[in-house]
């Protein structure tokens, strides 16, 4: 009987943090999700901005002008267009952290990702 405290040669070191890498994927799929409905979201909002800015001068009136209707005009959406660029980085920033942890992580999981189960083919299946 041989007694050993190190690793068997057979034995693969675990990761360290299984569950970083375990919220790595979601984080990289939300943040790429939430990434383009934001886009979507900015793109609708210079549109309606250039609508309004348009239908305002169509009566000879100038958005630029210093009037209180030409103000509000122009900050209409000025809320939704911060909301939507501060979103927009934290869920870039999210699916970057995301894919960086899935970069560093790669190949140091199960070789299958079915570790302990069987491997069945499909003769097996069809009961061959």
């Amino acid at each position: 009987m041989e007694d050993s405290a190190g690793t068997q040669p057979s034995e693969q070191p675990r990761s360290t943090n299984p569950d970083l890498v375990k919220f790595a994927r979601p984080a990289l799929i939300a943040g790429a999700a939430v990434a383009v409905v934001c886009i979507a979201l900015l793109v609708i909002i210079f549109f309606l901005d250039t609508f309004n800015a348009t239908v305002y001068s169509v009566g000879g009136k100038n958005i630029q002008d210093a009037t209180d209707e030409a103000r509000d005009i122009r900050g209409l959406y000025t809320g939704a267009r911060i909301g939507g660029i501060i979103l927009l980085v934290v869920s870039l920033l999210a699916a970057a952290g995301g894919a960086v942890v899935l970069y560093l992580k790669r190949g140091t999981g199960p070789e299958d990702g079915n570790e302990g189960d069987e491997d069945v083919d499909f003769d097996d299946l069809a009961g061959r």
